[in-house]
């Protein structure tokens, strides 16, 4: 992966970003999402944040080694403090983080959302408190993705401003993703039903306490979100 050629995931993020936006890249690593925004004629002109200094030094290289010095403005910062309100971002992109520790990032500077129309975030794991972030604060789904690439499995949620309701189903499972139902999505969810299974075996052979039980009956309830949805029977 370069700036010139991105991985599949970043590919597909970048594909949702409006031609003419300012983007801001939290977590940028080596900068290439940038670089490649501007390299396409996407944008113009972008914000690379990163709070660790050892990347923050590979993304002021990569810019420089790119001629994109006048386009492209590297800050060392943790998450949104790298977006000062001069920039005049209203994009945002969260990509190769755990869920929760993108929901911390965007709920760390409320502030600087305020001019943000659009949220590109690719969550590794857990989608699912994304979007429950997402309703809690006037965000609505705009476009959701699976895909898997060197045997990983990511989400990427797309974002605007707007209301929206989701089903408990529809939040664990993003409600755009279970209608396509692509092969992907099954194989993911397929493996997290076995996992759950691992899980109940173990919790058979504990003592039954109050607790034990709870856990049983919430990882029974979500073996049959996901199986309903699997097995064609969503409601």
């Amino acid at each position: 992966m370069n700036a010139q050629k991105l991985s599949k995931r970043l590919e597909a993020v970048a594909s949702f970003v409006p031609t003419g936006a300012v983007v801001a890249d939290i977590g940028s690593d080596h900068a290439y999402l940038p670089c490649y925004l501007v390299h396409n004629g996407i944008v113009k002109k972008a914000i690379a944040g990163e709070v660790v200094k050892g990347p923050y030094e590979s993304a002021l290289r990569q810019v420089k080694l790119e001629g994109l010095e006048d386009n492209i403005t590297v800050r060392l910062a943790d998450g949104l403090k790298a977006v000062e309100q001069r920039d005049g971002v209203d994009t945002i992109t969260i990509a190769g983080m755990g869920g929760p520790l993108i929901v911390s990032i965007l709920e760390q500077c409320p502030e600087v959302l305020h001019s943000v129309t659009r949220l590109i975030l690719q969550p590794n794991i857990h989608a699912k408190v994304i979007r429950e972030w997402a309703i809690r604060n006037h965000w609505a789904i705009l476009d959701e993705v699976i895909l898997k690439e060197d045997d990983k499995i990511y989400e990427i949620l797309v974002l605007q401003r707007g209301d929206m309701e989701l089903t408990e189903q529809e939040t664990l499972l993003g409600k755009q993703l279970m209608v396509n139902k692509s092969d992907v999505f099954v194989e993911k969810w397929t493996k997290e039903i076995a996992n759950w299974k691992r899980i109940l075996s173990s919790i058979e052979k504990a003592d039954h306490t109050t607790d034990i039980a709870k856990k049983r009956e919430d990882v029974m309830h979500h073996i049959n979100l996901v199986e309903e949805v699997l097995n064609d029977e969503v409601r």
